[in-house]
């Protein structure tokens, strides 16, 4: 009997052990090596450590859980529990995130950052989480150039005509429109392929997307267009989020922050020392005169400014202020 007892009690703690312990899922679309994917291990490994294995976390580098559209559609469902989404994949549920990419708002990395950490960032992640999304920080993905196969691009009108993929991210479409360019949404798993077999003439990314997923390979001409900065909004289902206790919160949240620290550390330390990998690789890089780009972008502030007068203007006004400190 007491051996009956003693086994019973065995089983009792290991189901209980084996309810505590919850696996969860992130998604990301980056190549491994790539911030977003260093970041986001950090971020499985803290929480993890923290918790003391009740909640380990597998990470889906190079869309293996899908591509950020889809992501944003199981985040909302709680069908995946956290993503390193893209900011125009989140914008197609949070128009607002958009607004981050308005063209040649921010002239650095540290600026975007200053921003995004302010009253603004906020205003925007109260909005995602109507949606039933929820920013638990903002990462970073850098300042966006624009390569192609064919010719430097040193003024809008080497646009002109010219298929540049762009994600599923109207600010992006917009801006490209504006430019004279023929904008081609398309999800980012697609991109190499399509530049290959010339479905597109040319793309733009930050320089640390461009390596990392040898994209300079079929594109030898990169123009420093710094068009637009792009976030990377680390993301939570809210329903998961939602069924976590108080302390798992926190833990999560801390390491989010944390992951996003080094995130935008190494997006910082990359940005510049991959101008030299990629001249070393036989990427021809030009320099442009960004003034008739900025003039020939103002009717996107237009038509933004009309949809949210008064996020738009504080967002400027932020990105004033951060310039100016």
């Amino acid at each position: 009997m007491k051996v009956r007892n003693i086994i019973a009690a065995l089983v009792v703690s290991l189901c209980a052990s084996s309810a505590a312990a919850q696996q969860f899922q992130i998604s990301h679309s980056a190549a491994v090596g790539n911030p977003k994917d260093t970041a986001s291990l950090k971020f499985a490994e803290l929480v993890k450590e923290r918790t003391d294995g009740r909640i380990t976390i597998d990470v889906g580098t190079s869309s293996q859980f899908g591509d950020d559209a889809e992501s944003i559609t199981n985040i909302r469902l709680g069908t995946i529990a956290f993503s390193a989404n893209a900011q125009g994949a989140t914008s197609g549920a949070v128009p607002e995130i958009g607004l981050f990419g308005l063209p040649f708002l921010f002239q650095s990395l540290e600026q975007a950052e200053t921003v995004m950490d302010g009253p603004v960032g906020e205003k925007i992640a109260a909005a995602a989480e109507k949606q039933g999304i929820l920013v638990l920080a903002w990462w970073n993905n850098g300042i966006r150039e624009t390569s192609n196969s064919s010719k430097p691009i040193l003024a809008p009108g080497d646009l002109a005509g010219l298929k540049i993929r762009t994600p599923p991210d109207p600010m992006t479409i917009d801006i490209f429109e504006a430019l004279g360019a023929s904008p081609t949404p398309m999800a980012f798993s697609e991109l190499y392929i399509a530049l290959q077999q010339k479905v597109v003439d040319g793309q733009e990314n930050p320089l640390i997307n461009i390596f990392s997923s040898k994209l300079y390979e079929v594109q030898p001409y990169i123009s420093r267009t710094n068009h637009k900065f792009e976030s990377t909004p680390f993301l939570a289902s809210k329903i998961v989020f939602d069924s976590l206790s108080p302390e798992d919160q926190d833990i999560i949240r801390k390491a989010a922050i944390e992951a996003g620290e080094l995130n935008r550390k190494m997006v910082r330390e990359q940005s510049e020392e991959l101008y030299a990998k990629l001249q070393e690789a036989g990427v021809t890089f030009n320099d442009v005169d960004p003034a008739p780009f900025v003039a020939a972008t103002q009717p996107v502030y237009e038509k933004w400014r009309a949809q949210y007068p008064e996020l738009v203007d504080e967002l400027v006004a932020a990105a004033r202020q951060a310039a100016a400190q």
